[in-house]
């Protein structure tokens, strides 16, 4: 399975660079047609065999597998599919009979979800598209607003997928495990990481990091050395017991993302918030006062928030560039260094803040750009996801973080909901224009 997937999503990317360092001096290496969805298939595929040699699978039936494997609504962007989960459902009889109490509610999901991808992230890939193609020239308000954009982008790419996702496999009386439950509403990176790609971060976590940690600490255990706990712990242990399984889990979770260097040093990053992120709570200072409430609870989990969101959309250029080069001079641009018309550091700034004024007339228009983002952070930060929307329905197998408080109203099969869904659908279709992709394509 392993070398099935190197050979179509790797070797040609290994071959080219051996050849533009001089390894290799005969023609120039083309491409593969990658086979869709590999990624997915074949790690599900993985973790069943890992699986039946611990003799947890209990169902084997050829059939049973080869639907399992194979059952499509998850092979563009996941869910990562496990056994325990799907399989039994695959034996039940009802499952293959027409209930079209899930029919109504996996169509509503679908029509929700197709609505994120070309209501929302298409019409944002125009203005990614072009700060990730020009990423030496942009100013730093540019920059940042690019960036920014992307991360909306992906965000509602990803999540209108994984939506629609759910909302088929229920079509066909399959529930499928939460992938995504509003990750930008975090207030860490450990947070960020059990919201994002949940089936992913599952899948890495139960197969690389706790089979190492458990070594580990199996062998530190035997040598009569505590756990890691807060007030108790050195850095020596907290670099041996909690960094070294986390880079050895995050760097291949970014390598799985995409070939290309780019991926090995997103997973890099990754790894090193998520250390930074475990650092602090365990040796950050302690000061023993009654937790904030009111305006101070609140500033505290504004500014955790975002350091985090602002952490994430940096590392996520590592996603999106085309090479390391390209990343670091949008980082780069970020911070100043880039060579567009608008002057970088402080003074580019101030210029842009004027331009958006009118105190001049700016050559690339933020006003769009800004209120754009300002309307994609209501629906984030604001809004219920979509799992949230159908909770009482019990859209998937995992259970979400309910929906705020004041937020207080469900999907209803009622009449004012399926005029609203139908009029959302008649939009998705008259949006469906031209060639647009799922960022998760390749995988």
């Amino acid at each position: 399975n392993l070398s099935l997937l190197f050979y179509f999503k790797y070797l040609m990317t290994l071959m080219i660079w051996l050849h533009e360092l001089g390894f290799h001096h005969g023609k120039e290496w083309g491409s593969l047609i990658l086979p869709l969805g590999i990624s997915f298939f074949t790690f599900t595929q993985i973790g069943y065999l890992i699986d039946c040699k611990g003799g947890i699978v209990q169902e084997r039936g050829f059939l049973e597998y080869a639907l399992f494997v194979t059952f499509f609504p998850h092979l563009i962007a996941g869910p990562i599919l496990h056994h325990r989960e799907i399989m039994p459902q695959f034996v039940k009889k009802e499952t293959y009979l027409v209930h079209w109490d899930n029919i109504i509610v996996g169509v509503s999901i679908f029509i929700l979800g197709l609505a994120k991808k070309v209501l929302i992230a298409d019409q944002l890939a125009p203005i990614a598209n072009d700060i990730f193609k020009h990423t030496a020239d942009k100013h730093v308000v540019e920059a940042w607003t690019g960036v920014l954009i992307y991360s909306m982008q992906l965000y509602f790419d990803f999540a209108g997928y994984s939506e629609m996702a759910l909302g088929l496999a229920r079509m066909f009386n399959v529930k499928f495990p939460a992938n995504f439950d509003s990750p930008f509403k975090s207030k860490s990176i450990i947070d960020f990481w059990q919201r994002w790609h949940i089936s992913l971060t599952r899948y890495f976590t139960l197969y690389l990091y706790n089979p190492i940690s458990l070594w580990i600490m199996r062998r530190r255990a035997g040598r009569g050395l505590l756990a890691v706990k807060v007030g108790g712990t050195t850095w020596k242990d907290f670099l041996v017991v909690l960094a070294l399984p986390t880079f050895y889990t995050m760097i291949p979770m970014g390598v799985w993302h995409g070939a290309g260097f780019q991926f090995f040093l997103f997973g890099l990053l990754n790894a090193f918030y998520i250390c930074l992120n475990h650092a602090w709570r365990l040796f950050g200072p302690k000061v023993k006062i009654a937790p904030p409430s009111g305006f101070r609870s609140w500033c505290d989990g504004a500014w955790k928030w975002g350091l985090t969101y602002l952490s994430i959309s940096i590392a996520l250029i590592f996603f999106r560039a085309k090479t390391t080069t390209d990343a670091f001079q949008l980082i780069g641009s970020l911070f100043g260094g880039g060579t567009g018309d608008s002057p970088g550091g402080a003074q580019g700034v101030v210029e842009s803040i004027l331009d958006y004024f009118g105190v001049r007339i700016p050559y690339w228009s933020y006003s769009n750009s800004l209120i754009t983002l300002a309307v994609c952070f209501v629906f984030i930060l604001a809004l219920p996801n979509v799992l949230q929307l159908f909770e009482r329905e019990e859209s998937s197998l995992t259970k979400i973080r309910s929906a705020p408080a004041f937020v207080s109203f469900q999907w209803r099969p009622n009449i004012l909901w399926g005029f609203l869904l139908a009029i959302l659908a008649l939009a998705d279709l008259l949006m469906v224009t031209g060639t647009t992709e799922f960022l998760y394509f390749k995988l």
